[in-house]
């Protein structure tokens, strides 16, 4: 009979250990937390769409650490936890309530930057799109009263788009540089097309991802902080 309360006492004493450990590890994910939230955040650039949509995402790609943290801080409800560490417990809880409620206003964030992100996109590479097809529309007016040397020079700007002209035919070269214009014409556009296609797979593939992790990031936390009604 001795021997079990023994026993027992000293598994008590081990699990108290180990909660001390747990909380411990708790405490230091959240400082981790803590600067890289600062090390994200700062120098903040605020009404610059893209900037904020990278900062939300990385944000959320970081939100597992606070998120264990405070489930390891919180672990073992107010059992053997000292008049200071209540204290911190209590803010800890509130902190909780107030993470929820950030997570929740980045959804609308998201969203928003998203569209202005995606506008962004679409006009950096229409402009792009426009000087290649203003170059082509000069490539052109030059071609028909341009010397031989001239001609040479816009066959070698025609190699430089991506449409290979051959420059070893004086007398085919004009009227090869002005076919290979309406091709050049067609592939910036497609081009453009394309990028544009991409970039808004690719920024709608994160967004959704992150909008998602904040959604999913706000819940966890209002129900830390449910949960820790005893630590306030």
């Amino acid at each position: 009979m001795n021997r079990s309360v023994d026993e027992l006492l000293r598994f008590s004493a081990d699990q108290l250990k180990s909660i001390s450990r747990i909380r411990l590890i708790g405490y230091g994910l959240l400082l981790l937390a803590l600067f890289d939230f600062f090390q994200t955040v700062i120098p903040p650039q605020f009404m610059n769409a893209a900037w904020e949509l990278q900062t939300m995402g990385a944000l959320m790609e970081r939100i597992p650490v606070p998120l264990l943290g405070l489930g390891l801080v919180f672990f073992g409800e107010d059992y053997n936890r000292s008049g200071l560490e209540s204290l911190v417990v209590k803010v800890l809880s509130w902190l909780s309530l107030l993470l929820a409620i950030l997570c929740f206003l980045l959804v609308p964030l998201g969203i928003v930057d998203s569209v202005r992100v995606n506008n962004q996109n679409t006009q950096e590479i229409a402009a792009q799109a426009d000087r290649q097809l203003a170059q082509l529309e000069q490539i052109e007016q030059q071609v028909g009263g341009g010397s031989q040397a001239d001609l040479q020079n816009l066959a070698t700007e025609l190699n430089r788009l991506g449409l290979p002209v051959d420059t070893t035919n004086p007398e085919q070269l004009r009227g090869e540089v002005l076919a290979r214009i309406p091709q050049a014409r067609e592939q910036v556009q497609q081009q453009a097309r394309q990028l544009q296609s991409n970039r808004r797979l690719a920024l709608l593939e994160s967004s959704t991802k992150w909008i998602l992790a904040a959604i999913i990031s706000a819940v966890l936390f209002l129900m830390i902080w449910r949960g820790t009604a005893w630590a306030r």
